[in-house]
């Protein structure tokens, strides 16, 4: 097969879709077998090895809810990509733990994993591919540490949706939403410049782009490159009353984060101008559902608003 008939492959996953619901199960295990693959030259992994590794990855890189790693590891056999083997051959006992404990092990396909190992470029592509059409680009090189996958370059791929529709990004975006909210960090007001540019505010979506987030202003919010990342990754989220959440998962002793993070509990978000609009709660509650590792903190009795 051509390179971009692998991506093409690749790009049509067969995933559970259910109302802008995450299943990432299947990418976060090709992205993992790959990263194997350039470590360490092995297409495939006994069940019994992977399992702790991928429960990992998905408790970080997944939806909130809970999930199992024997999901994507018997599903994944129907995109042509993956095996699995056990004590009787090439055979899967379906989704159960228990199951593929007993002796099952997965791998990517003979052809498959011959084209990643012959053209590494073809590797970097098929994961840069899973990256893009499944997470935002601040928690890429997270996942890519987690997989101990190195990434040869950033090419721009042919195929960012597995629908066939590209989706491409607004290039406004971002200066509409930093012009809305004034070039200011909306959690906690860092602003700074070097020369004429704005430094370390950044543009975030509320829900993900790669998750049909619309570049909308309504769908943005100014924040500062710590505070962007801490919203992927689901430490902070935002109320329906446009307060700050803080996720109990998120700990630290230091002073840095007290102030940084801890402190911003149940404070007020910035609003924007006048003329645009502040987060929609359609989209507040994707992120509440999809991203943001609940419970909430809250203040203690007889705190200040401020800690």
């Amino acid at each position: 097969m051509s390179d971009s008939e692998w991506l093409e492959r690749v790009a049509h996953l067969n995933q559970w879709k259910s109302h802008g619901r995450r299943a990432p199960h299947k990418p976060l295990l090709l992205l993992y077998m790959i990263g194997r693959l350039q470590r360490l030259g092995t297409a495939g992994v006994d069940f019994r090895e992977a399992e702790p590794e991928l429960q990992l990855l998905l408790d970080e890189f997944g939806p909130p809810n809970k999930s199992t790693p024997a999901y994507p590891f018997h599903h994944l056999m129907s995109d042509g990509l993956w095996v699995v083997k056990g004590p009787n051959g090439e055979d899967s006992p379906g989704p159960q733990v228990s199951l593929l404990r007993s002796g099952y092990r997965g791998e990517l396909t003979r052809d498959f994993a011959q084209a990643l190992e012959s053209r590494p470029h073809l590797l970097s592509d098929v994961a840069l591919s899973l990256l893009n059409m499944q997470f935002p680009p601040t928690i890429h090189e997270d996942i890519l540490q987690a997989v101990g996958l190195e990434l040869l370059s950033a090419t721009t791929l042919a195929y960012e949706r597995p629908d066939h529709r590209p989706r491409r990004r607004d290039p406004t975006f971002r200066e509409r939403v930093l012009t809305a909210y004034e070039f200011r960090c909306a959690a906690c007001g860092y602003e700074g410049t070097l020369g004429r540019e704005a430094i370390g505010v950044e543009a975030a979506h509320v829900r993900w782009w790669a998750a049909a987030g619309p570049d909308d202003v309504s769908n943005g919010i100014a924040l500062c490159s710590i505070h962007h990342k801490l919203l992927d990754r689901g430490a902070i989220g935002i109320t329906d009353d446009l307060k700050v959440a803080v996720s109990q998962h998120f700990l630290s002793n230091s002073d840095a984060a007290r102030q940084l993070v801890l402190a911003l509990v149940e404070q007020p978000i910035a609003s924007p101008q006048p003329g645009h609009e502040p987060p929609r709660r359609s989209h507040i509650l994707w992120h509440r559902d999809q991203v943001f590792r609940a419970p909430a903190r809250m203040l203690r009795q007889g705190d200040p608003p401020n800690l």
